[in-house]
């Protein structure tokens, strides 16, 4: 697993075993505080002995699980003397869905085995803030990806936590158009001086902007081309040519997954439109 020093006592760490999901590590004299925690044990725990290493035992003292989804929140069990902070919603999500979801990934991924479901102890609705030693954090509900998205603010170091909200490409399948755009858009007036994105590589400040410039453009881009096959009663197999470069993005990120993730959002957009 990759370990990224970005800022003085903030680290990123990139997963090796799923997508380049990544966890932000924040150390201060009174503890650290993690902001998702991998999707693995394997990862979870070198993380822990890294804060260990540094701080001593038992020394993290949040987890902040930026929204429901598996890979971001299997992890959080390992942290049991942590207060685990999330959106009200993603604690109502992974009390509904999320038994049943852990069942099937097990089913299917021997490494899992062990992992057990773990709620938040704290949500909020709008807005939160917490305080540990000198890391001031503002937490803000972002929903777009999930109804449930947060992203992390440490304002001294103007740093961003933004979960899937900021993503080699934006993902919308389990999220909303509009919401995704006023949250990119809220991101951007905040104007922090790195992002750490929920996969892939931290964004320094002048590529914060082309980040939401760049998905902005790509939300209209493939809203206008699936309307268009609509329009022209060109059937659902007809978005396979609709490649993520003529949108305006890479398919480079992510060891190539962009390109699933596009296609995956065209599908989405074509059925939301068509009504299917």
């Amino acid at each position: 697993m990759r370990r990224d020093r970005v800022s003085e006592d903030i680290f990123v760490f990139v997963s090796d075993l799923y997508v380049q999901v990544t966890s932000t590590v924040m150390l201060t004299a009174e503890g650290a505080l993690v902001i998702d925690a991998m999707p693995f044990p394997s990862e979870a725990r070198e993380i822990i002995a890294f804060v260990e290493g540094r701080l001593g035992p038992d020394s993290v003292r949040y987890v902040m699980n930026t929204h429901h989804h598996a890979d971001h929140v299997y992890g959080t069990y390992l942290f049991p003397g942590a207060e685990v902070v999330a959106h009200d919603a993603c604690r109502e999500l992974l009390s509904e869905l999320g038994p049943a979801s852990l069942a099937r990934a097990k089913q299917h991924t021997p490494a899992l085995a062990e992992v057990e479901l773990r709620l938040p102890d704290i949500s909020f609705r709008e807005e939160m803030y917490i305080q540990l030693g000198h890391r001031h954090l503002r937490l803000l509900h972002t929903p777009g990806h999930t109804p449930d998205s947060m992203s992390v603010f440490e304002t001294n170091e103007r740093s961003m936590s933004a979960g899937d909200l900021a993503m080699p490409v934006p993902h919308i399948v389990s999220g909303d158009l509009d919401q995704f755009r006023a949250s990119l858009q809220r991101i951007q007036a905040l104007e922090p001086d790195f992002v750490v994105q929920g996969h892939g590589n931290v964004l320094l400040k002048g590529e914060v902007e082309e980040l939401v410039e760049g998905h902005l453009q790509y939300l209209d881009n493939i809203t206008e081309r699936v309307r268009e096959l609509i329009e022209n009663d060109e059937p659902p197999r007809k978005l396979r040519e609709i490649d993520i470069e003529s949108c305006g993005l890479s398919r480079i990120p992510l060891d190539g997954s962009v390109s699933k993730l596009h296609l995956e959002n065209l599908i989405h957009m074509y059925k939301m439109m068509a009504g299917a």
